[in-house]
């Protein structure tokens, strides 16, 4: 078992899935401002990356090409990053991550500042980036259990997951769009300035965040076998993990070239630079107010109603600005996308990490995000095509269609079989 905190007590045999009242204790706020301030900058730097691309081209493969670049990573590196979150101390896995992060944002502000930038540069950054991403975003997921208890679960992702949205949809487009506009390298040098920020934040959650390994050294190739063995042989995890990966092609496909759909006097939004960031805090609201209606709407539909009904918000956010380019109609379809998303990450994010023991969760994780965000660089070279074939407006609506097909893989789908999978892998915990 590995080291905590001292303030919030490790899972035991009475916990239950159910919401377990209590504090989720200093450290995991501690987690949750690291969180904040990470999310920010992401969210500064995802708004800044496709503006500045589109002052370089107006290409929209190679404008996709950025969103390709920094998505790439998952389908390389997810599975050696999830090795090494069960291996390394996760609080400085995240640290280190974080660091790299800020160094890549300043070489790329002082190139620009200097003249030297180009849209190859850009991808490099942006490929750099991601690499560090899968580190972080593995250990982030792996190291909450070791924080709060699982019973907390629920309640502690949907915290974060809040801050996430707050930060990176809500707060971070609209900075990044207005630092491209006072000016390139301002637009660099303030998300790095977050991520040190971040790191910083990371050294107080006190504590060792290593997982104990008994038995035999092994290779790190065997280690991320035993993970995809875990995986692909639970039935429930493999299902959702190929469902995520399916709407995040869809997802990255249509976001990919939205900026061409909302920026410019040709577009159809006719949006200037400086409101597209206002565009995509939408979605934000949404995953907002869903972070706090999750609880809510899991008790009174039930998990799997509760999924189905969140893959119709899915075609929403993807198909809306297929069906109209009336500006408030297309917000209120993303931000009813962001409400689902919101609600189908907590449950099935919480659901992983209760069927999954600690000493796996980092190698799970990563491979459930090799499946789940691997298809992402794929879905956005595939929105840059299909935009340039048959145009933006159709191309939408036939992306809304397709995620629409998600909910044929839950029609058998039932609480009590996930309830039923739960209850097996707490006996298994407790002997």
């Amino acid at each position: 078992m590995a080291e905590h905190d001292g303030h919030t007590p490790l899972p035991t045999a009475s916990d239950s899935t159910s919401s377990l009242p209590g504090p989720l204790g200093a450290g995991f706020w501690r987690l949750w401002t690291s969180s904040g301030l990470s999310n920010l900058a992401d969210g500064a730097l995802k708004a800044a990356l496709p503006l500045v691309a589109l002052s370089l081209t107006d290409s929209p493969l190679l404008i996709a090409g950025v969103a390709t670049a920094l998505s790439l990573p998952w389908l390389l590196c997810a599975l050696p990053a999830g090795a090494l979150a069960d291996r390394l101390d996760r609080r400085r896995a995240m640290i280190g991550a974080n660091v790299a992060r800020t160094v890549l944002l300043l070489f790329l502000a002082l190139s620009l500042t200097l003249g030297f930038g180009s849209l190859w540069l850009l991808y490099a950054v942006a490929f750099a980036i991601g690499v560090t991403e899968t580190l972080y975003d593995t250990s982030a997921q792996s190291i909450l259990p070791q924080l709060v208890p699982r019973a907390r679960l629920s309640r502690a992702n949907g915290r974060l997951y809040a801050a996430e949205l707050t930060a990176q949809g809500f707060v971070g487009p609209p900075l990044g769009s207005a630092l491209v506009a006072a000016g390139v390298g301002l637009a660099f040098v303030t998300p790095a300035a977050l991520w040190a920020a971040a790191a910083g934040a990371l050294l107080l959650v006190g504590g060792g965040f290593r997982v104990d390994r008994t038995g035999p050294a092994t290779t790190l190739r065997a280690e991320i076998a035993e993970g995809v063995r875990f995986l692909w042989g639970n039935r429930l995890l493999r299902r959702f993990a190929l469902m995520v990966g399916a709407s995040n092609f869809v997802t990255q496909a249509a976001f990919a070239v939205l900026v061409l759909y909302a920026v410019g006097a040709g577009s159809s939004l006719r949006l200037p630079e400086a409101a597209f960031g206002l565009l995509l805090t939408a979605g934000a609201v949404g995953g907002l107010l869903g972070s706090f209606l999750v609880a809510w709407v899991e008790r009174r539909l039930g998990r799997t109603w509760s999924l189905r009904i969140s893959v119709l918000g899915f075609a929403l956010f993807v198909g809306v600005p297929g069906l109209t380019t009336h500006l408030w109609v297309v917000m209120a379809g993303l931000c009813a996308g962001g409400a689902a998303m919101m609600v189908w990450n907590v449950i099935v994010v919480s659901l992983r990490q209760r069927l999954t023991p600690d000493l796996l969760l980092g190698r799970v994780n990563s491979v459930f995000r090799l499946l789940a965000w691997g298809t992402m660089p794929l879905g956005a070279a595939t929105g840059g095509v299909l935009a340039s074939l048959i145009g933006l407006r159709p191309m939408y609506l036939l992306l809304g269609g397709a995620m629409l097909l998600l909910l044929l893989p839950l029609i058998r789908l039932s609480d009590a079989r996930m309830d039923a999978a739960e209850a097996v892998t707490q006996k298994r915990r407790t002997r």
